[in-house]
């Protein structure tokens, strides 16, 4: 057991410092020679993990996006009512991704650029998000708070919705994680309540 904590423990040293460097530098002009160097440790024991840049890269987005998603399944695991609980899943998400952008430096950096294009890296991270989505929009469904035909294809459609928005937000064009701008966050709240939230039976007189 303690070898593996030991192997764990040096694995993830390599791919903090192999992050540290992609930020700096740029994928492009990091060998595995400077990861090996920056870390003190041989080329031996960096091969021992792993095989070529591509994977220690990898491994730098997965770890990433295990970052993101420990934060979402925050959110998910608090008892609150589900509109509640929705709206605090984006704007958590939001400070996920500010929180990415403040570890891996400037928004030219080769690294950062590339993490959001590496599709086939984030389908797991994607799954388990719309996974989390569905849960919540289930739970509203049940205490009629939400209404909806197909809880699993709203949870895929705001899923694509939030990645359509985090370029801008990288950008500063959105920040309605910040509670400074009400307006952003009000629309949002309009946009997606209006949408699902269970509407009230007309009375007739």
């Amino acid at each position: 057991m303690c070898i593996t904590m030991s192997t764990n423990k040096t694995r993830n040293m390599l791919i903090d410092v192999a992050r540290q460097l992609f930020a700096k530098l740029g994928v492009a002009n990091t060998t595995m020679n400077d990861i090996a160097v920056a870390s003190h440790k041989g080329r031996r024991t960096l091969y021992t993990y792993f095989n070529n840049k591509n994977e220690v890269y990898q491994a730098v987005v997965e770890n990433e996006m295990d970052q993101m998603y420990k934060a979402l399944q925050s959110v998910a695991n608090k008892d609150i009512p589900a509109d509640q609980k929705l709206i605090l899943f984006f704007y958590t998400r939001f400070d996920a991704i500010k929180n990415v952008v403040a570890r891996n430096g400037t928004l030219k950096a080769d690294f950062f650029r590339d993490i959001w294009r590496v599709q086939f890296v984030r389908k797991s991270f994607d799954r388990k998000e719309i996974q989390i989505l569905d849960e919540i929009l289930k739970k509203g469904v049940e205490e009629g708070t939400f209404e909806m035909p197909d809880t699993h294809a709203i949870a895929e459609i705001l899923h694509h919705a939030l990645k359509g928005l985090e370029v801008p937000y990288i950008r500063g064009q959105l920040n309605p994680a910040n509670p400074a701008n009400e307006s952003q966050r009000e629309n949002i709240a309009y946009l997606i309540f209006e949408g699902i939230r269970k509407k009230k039976e007309e009375t007739i007189f």
